[in-house]
């Protein structure tokens, strides 16, 4: 079974799929080490590994680059991160084909605009569903109908008047979904009660992000699989927890110049632990 095949099934299980995200091979091959079944790509986690300012300087060919070896690295299936698609629906037919080339099992496609420095701002409704029916088409002339578009909102944030962006969210996930997204992703959902409404009113297979700053506290994994969403996305924990253990062991040695606390609070992997996942070897 290929890899895309194995995304859709794991997506129409009926049981949630937690995926965390993994920003470089060795953080998506302790994913795997972990036993989840799959791995999320973020360009939030690639830009914040590599210094940048904002999501807005990844290049393409670098998320492309950067996916293709979280690929080869691991035996389970990777969504991509296909921020904006990187054009309009003229540009999805490269995009959709280049991911599949590299091996990604399926794509995530947002409709916000990126590179703003002001509030967050949402492309025109039409504009988005031609790119989702755009990408649909490509991945079938690419000979891969099973590949995951995952089409992903950020009305939730579009606004103010926080009502009315739930409202938006809404109706862009059901006509997402009508024009041939696989999966929709509402983003920015901060509470449990969101989460209920919109399960309740988008009217088929939902993601919701966990572990953000904004909902950590808010609700757990284990909550939204009891809402049976089809997708639990984890975007930022691998990156916070790495930065957050660096942080931890070095100010240790600056504070104390010894590994007393580094040792006891078992903040470095063993030899064995890193030589597992450097000699990793890829199945097919």
């Amino acid at each position: 079974m290929n890899h895309c095949t194995r995304l859709k099934e794991l997506l129409n299980s009926g049981t949630t799929l937690v995926m965390p995200d993994a920003y470089d091979p060795v953080s998506a091959r302790i994913i795997e080490q972990c036993g989840f079944m799959a791995v999320q790509c973020s360009g939030g986690s690639y830009s914040i590994s590599r210094g940048y300012k904002s999501e807005a300087e990844l290049l393409y060919h670098d998320n492309l680059e950067q996916t293709r070896r979280i690929v080869e690295a691991i035996n389970i299936p990777v969504m991509a991160d296909g921020e904006d698609g990187y054009g309009d629906a003229q540009a999805m037919d490269r995009t959709i084909r280049d991911f599949i080339a590299v091996g990604a099992a399926g794509i995530n496609i947002e409709d916000q605009i990126l590179g703003s420095s002001g509030p967050t701002e949402v492309i025109d409704k039409q504009a988005m569903i031609e790119k989702i029916m755009a990408a649909k088409e490509a991945k079938r002339s690419a000979g891969c109908p099973d590949f995951i578009i995952n089409a992903r909102t950020d009305a939730l944030k579009a606004g103010a008047d926080r009502a009315a962006n739930r409202k938006k969210a809404i109706e862009r996930a059901n006509d997402y979904l009508t024009a041939g997204a696989d999966l929709v992703f509402a983003a920015h959902a901060n509470t449990l009660e969101e989460v209920l409404l919109l399960k309740k009113e988008i009217q088929g297979p939902l993601s919701i992000a966990a572990g953000m700053p904004y909902n950590i506290k808010a609700f757990s994994v284990n909550d939204l699989i009891e809402l049976k969403l089809a997708r639990v996305s984890l975007p930022m924990i691998m990156i916070q927890a790495s930065i957050q253990g660096m942080l931890k062991s070095l100010m240790s040695i600056k504070k104390s110049n010894r590994f007393e606390d580094i040792v006891n609070n078992d903040l470095v992997c063993s030899n064995i632990d890193i030589m597992n996942l450097q000699n990793r070897q890829k199945e097919g």
